[in-house]
């Protein structure tokens, strides 16, 4: 199991949208299908899978939260790598663009000799490249986070941020705005990336005229395998009282994280559903998770 996994919320989507992205990236597949019953979303459908080796979830959880690109997913084709890399490129871009919408076309940049950003149907963003097989290696798929609005400016104190608090960690290019990119501030993050233990994040930083921020449609769970790990997470990264619910937490750049014991990844597997039943009514009384309650309720003991 990777130690952090991308967390995507659906309307009622979450088990259409996952058939879909595995159709879309060669090499992947669905791990899991749960259900989780009378929550205040009601029935919700969680989906496990993972895209070219890296980890999703998605659930299926009501019209709360949209997708916008504040976060979006960097896919990486490098030609060294992929003979076919230029033919890949765009026959993921045209599955994407199918009642999508084209944020940046794709085309020749100048840092790519092909790039494009899109949102795909559910609106969810990808930003598609051909990399230079002269640079460092990286995983396909990246994480991409959007400093912007409010937050434009805070990409590297972020980055310093982030790669404080998760000990396993390394940073890795950093790309100024030059002088003249006006809007955007000379000396900001242009990009950025670095590694939470085995995953590969970039950063931005864009002082044009987004209307959008961080929300909870996209977060990102850390999976802890002790009590003492998850109250470390939720010390360091929990900055707003009132979002705190179910495990999850907004930091202080407003990013969503869920802190969660890897035991919920074997309750999600059991076929059992008055145990997974007393598992939800547990948890949805927590802020932040307390693993022996979990278990207690797991194995019936919560009388």
């Amino acid at each position: 199991m990777q130690k952090i996994t991308s967390h995507l919320w659906f309307d009622r989507e979450a088990k259409e949208a996952a058939q879909f992205y595995i159709s879309v990236f060669s090499g992947s597949k669905i791990t899991n299908t749960a259900t989780i019953r009378d929550t205040p979303s009601g029935d919700c459908d969680i989906v496990s899978f993972t895209l070219r080796g890296r980890s999703f979830m998605a659930i299926s959880a009501g019209p709360l939260f949209k997708f916008n690109p504040s976060v979006s997913f960097i896919v990486n084709f490098d030609p060294s790598r992929r003979n076919d890399a230029s033919k890949k490129i765009d026959g993921v871009w045209n599955k994407l663009a199918e009642g999508g919408k084209v944020l940046m076309p794709i085309q020749e940049y100048p840092f790519s000799k092909r790039y494009g950003w899109i949102q795909d149907k559910y609106g969810l963003s990808w930003q598609l490249i051909l990399t230079n097989p002269a640079g460092d290696e990286r995983p396909e798929i990246v994480p991409s986070l959007l400093f912007a609005g409010g937050k434009c400016g805070k990409a590297e104190e972020a980055v310093n941020f982030y790669t404080s608090v998760f000990k396993d960690s390394k940073k890795g290019a950093l790309i100024r705005y030059p002088a003249r990119s006006e809007p955007d501030k000379a000396g900001t993050v242009m990009f950025t990336d670095f590694k939470l233990f085995d995953v590969w994040f970039a950063a931005m930083d864009s002082a044009r005229g987004h209307k959008f921020a961080f929300n909870e449609a996209v977060s990102f769970i850390v999976h802890c395998d002790t009590q003492q790990e998850i109250d470390y997470y939720w010390a360091k990264l929990s900055a707003d009282p009132k979002a705190e619910q179910c495990g999850w937490l907004k930091d202080k750049y407003g990013l969503s994280w869920q802190i969660i014991p890897t035991v919920m990844d074997e309750i999600f597997k059991d076929k059992d559903k008055k145990k997974l039943t007393r598992v939800v009514q547990a948890f949805l009384k927590m802020k932040k998770y307390d693993i022996a309650k979990v278990r207690a309720a797991y194995e019936g003991k919560n009388r």
